[in-house]
């Protein structure tokens, strides 16, 4: 199983995503990701086998529980790429409010996962969520343009959970599914 801890976003925030999207649509070589599947991916865990699940399901509880953070606004908006904009990998939006929140979530998890031997991340955190990845340099300085120029509100949204998420990669694009959510209460 290919998973992924996460915060989803409501769909009603689709529409203004794939408005925002529509911005970049000159922009060659760019992949656009779903607006229906748009989430904040707290930890990637990768290929997990179905052995571990049990302990990993627990493990999560336990990490949202140390996170100790109640259900929280988050407001999401302005631009990024990674890893700079020299060169562009990855075009996202982030957070206006609520990063803190999501940053204290994702340390829980980060430090649960790796104790159960899951690889550290490799860079800092950055709550965002993934726009477009970039194929191909030919759109760079539009989307170079854009994100500097830009400074878009998506919506603003109440997080009341957290969820292990599988990832099965398909001709089309990726599809999720919930495996387990984790209520912060």
């Amino acid at each position: 199983m290919r998973l992924f801890v996460s915060v989803d976003l409501p769909d009603d925030l689709a529409d203004p995503i794939a408005d925002l999207q529509t911005e970049f649509a000159d922009a060659s070589g760019l992949n656009f990701t779903d607006p229906e599947q748009a989430h904040v991916t707290l930890k990637f865990l990768g290929d997990v086998d179905e052995a571990r699940l049990s302990e990993l399901k627990r493990t999560l509880e336990t990490a949202v529980d140390d996170a100790d953070v109640d259900p929280f606004r988050v407001r999401y908006g302005g631009l990024g790429v990674f890893p700079d904009l020299e060169y562009i990998s990855v075009v996202w939006f982030g957070t206006e409010t609520g990063g803190d929140e999501l940053t204290r979530l994702h340390e829980a998890i980060e430090d649960r996962t790796t104790d159960m031997g899951f690889d550290p991340e490799s860079h800092e955190f950055t709550p965002h969520v993934t726009l477009a990845r970039m194929e191909h340099a030919g759109g760079k300085d539009l989307v170079q343009e854009l994100v500097r120029d830009r400074d878009p509100t998506i919506g603003e949204t109440t997080v009341d959970e957290v969820r292990l998420t599988e990832s099965t990669l398909t001709d089309t694009g990726p599809v999720y599914s919930t495996v387990e959510s984790f209520p912060l209460e």
